[in-house]
């Protein structure tokens, strides 16, 4: 249970820069928020690959290049299901690009990067693993 509420701390500290990314580029750049929300998730992945793999799941002592590119693959996973989530939810169903964006990465943590970085990503042995 510790590492889902830290993997949590990890990804709302994410969230928050992805999330002031991705407006300030629409804000600042001008950005469509597609763009801007592939720049938002780019940052958010940087800050929440340093927080599992030091602090949330704690899990240094694996191989630093292949949990980046475990890590990688997963969120390359996250960058379309984002991209996909504000595109359909913007350009679709005309929702506040905010609001689409909350919608988006609550369901993706949820449903995809927790399950993902904890049993794949940062999956220790199985006498260390601990349990949900």
């Amino acid at each position: 249970m510790h590492s889902f509420f830290k993997a949590n701390i990890a990804a709302i500290t994410a969230s928050f820069f992805d999330y002031a990314v991705t407006t300030g580029t629409i804000y600042f750049f001008k950005a469509d928020v597609v763009t801007a929300t592939v720049t938002g998730v780019i940052s958010g992945g940087v800050i929440n690959f340093l927080m599992g793999r030091y602090w949330a799941f704690d899990a240094a002592q694996t191989s630093t290049s292949l949990q980046a590119f475990k890590y990688l693959l997963v969120w390359t996973g996250n960058l379309i299901l984002n991209a996909a989530g504000m595109y359909m939810l913007t350009k679709n169903l005309l929702l506040h690009y905010a609001l689409a964006k909350l919608v988006t990465a609550c369901f993706i943590a949820v449903a995809y990067n927790y399950p993902l970085q904890r049993n794949y990503v940062y999956k220790k042995n199985q006498t260390n693993n601990e349990s949900i």
